[in-house]
């Protein structure tokens, strides 16, 4: 196995695994017999091996439970909402292959599926590939015919804003921190370790939408590679669910209610608020000390004046200095997992005069092969701000595997125990 840097899948282009990984296909089934026949009869015409492929249907809790044939495994949970987070993490929790494959019911594979969308993950465990779904209107033929043509035949459009974004950011080899949007729950895969890694799927999502872009948001800041495997195609039998029609009030507000959730677990520029706060930080700053009261004020508001989205620690005995301010916590040992940057500050200084640079910093470090900035000398930098990409690959392999950029010259001020603080306040220094 082996990790490359930043999101630079296009590394392994024509490498394939020493054997053929094992393979865990993990089906969500919500009264939906027809579909299901269809997809798993597509499951049995694979070219991947079928003594290395695992076939585990999960159902949500329909009335009658579902036919499966002889060798695939059947779980059923209680019909409680829409859970199909929950289903995937058990399915997983039953899973034997090191390549989890998560498909829907109603979305049935290519022969090549398989083997094509378990490459990377085999070859680089941090791969999180994503399929092309195509859409066609398949009801009522039989389920044993060739989807691979059954679906020219009766094709229906792709989303078109999905068709531009794998375009636009090269099948996802140009992913930034709000490609998950770009990852579909209904035809991905990823490695059992890693997905074992990220703690699956976030179960409070109990309504349609929003589980899978939530997931691969932590699996990206886990130092996920996402990839977008165009000639892995499987079919959805019936239109997307953009293309079904906007006039609905009913489906427009369960949208809305998809994006207020996510609102609150994505953090990051352009999925949050922008004045409220969501639940979890996207950039935590970590002050470790402080020569006085008057240094740790100085050096917290200048850097919230720069990153006002930020939270940060300080030092118990200065709790008292920040009471009015519920951005400032006390310094803890955990880190969110949604926090995209981590900034830590060795010693108070004053960061106004290097607040460009550190906003640059903060928006860019992680999404491509920088996954570190130093700011000041090298030796002893006077703040270094770290992506959690960075800093999970870094655990994962026990070295970096992002670049470090230095900028020695950024214009930091280190605090001593009398900062002028009447200056720094009034302007004058």
């Amino acid at each position: 196995m082996v990790t490359v840097p930043g999101n630079r899948w296009d590394l392994l282009d024509g490498l394939e695994p020493t054997e053929p990984p094992t393979v865990s296909v993990i089906v969500v089934h919500y009264r939906q017999q027809a579909e299901l026949d269809r997809t798993l009869a597509a499951l049995r015409r694979q070219t991947h091996p079928a003594g290395r492929t695992q076939v585990i249907v999960v159902d949500d809790g329909s009335p009658e439970p579902p036919r499966v044939p002889d060798g695939v495994q059947l779980l059923r949970q209680a019909d409680d909402g829409f859970r199909a987070a929950a289903a995937r993490n058990l399915g997983a929790s039953a899973a034997t292959g090191e390549v989890l494959c998560f498909l829907d019911a109603d979305t049935s594979p290519e022969p090549e599926y398989l083997t094509r969308m378990a490459r990377l993950p085999a070859l680089a465990p941090e791969a999180v590939v994503v399929g092309r779904r195509r859409h066609a209107a398949l009801a009522g033929l039989p389920a044993d015919t060739p989807v691979e043509h059954a679906g020219p035949a009766a094709e229906l459009p792709e989303p078109q804003w999905l068709i531009d974004a794998y375009r636009q950011t090269r099948n996802l080899l140009d992913a930034d921190d709000r490609a998950y949007r770009y990852v579909i729950g209904a035809a991905f895969a990823c490695s059992r370790w890693f997905f074992e890694r990220t703690g699956g799927f976030d179960e409070q999502f109990r309504a349609y939408g929003g589980e899978d872009w939530e997931w691969t948001y932590r699996a990206w800041l886990g130092g996920a590679i996402l990839a977008h495997v165009r000639d892995a195609v499987a079919w959805h039998d019936g239109p997307d669910w953009a293309g079904r029609g906007t006039d609905d009030p009913e489906r427009r507000a369960r949208k809305d209610g998809e994006t207020l959730l996510l609102a609150d677990h994505i953090p990051v520029a352009g999925s949050r608020g922008h004045g409220l706060r969501s639940a979890s930080p996207d950039v935590v700053i970590r002050l470790a000390a402080a020569l006085s009261p008057a240094a740790a004020f100085v050096c917290v508001d200048s850097l919230l004046a720069a990153l006002p989205e930020a939270v940060v620690q300080v030092p118990g005995d200065f709790k008292g200095v920040f009471s009015a301010d519920q951005r400032v916590t006390t310094a803890s040992s955990l880190l969110d997992p949604r926090t995209r940057v981590v900034i830590d500050v060795p010693a108070a200084v004053r960061a106004d005069r290097a607040a460009d640079l550190l906003r640059d910093a903060v928006s860019t470090v992680g999404a491509g092969a920088v996954g570190t900035v130093l700011l000041g000398p090298a030796e002893a930098p006077l703040l270094r701000v770290d992506s959690a990409r960075a800093a999970a690959r870094r655990a994962a392999w026990g070295k970096d595997v992002f670049e470090t950029t230095v900028l020695p010259d950024a214009d930091l001020t280190v605090l001593g125990a009398d900062p002028g603080l009447a200056g720094y306040l009034g302007g004058w220094a």
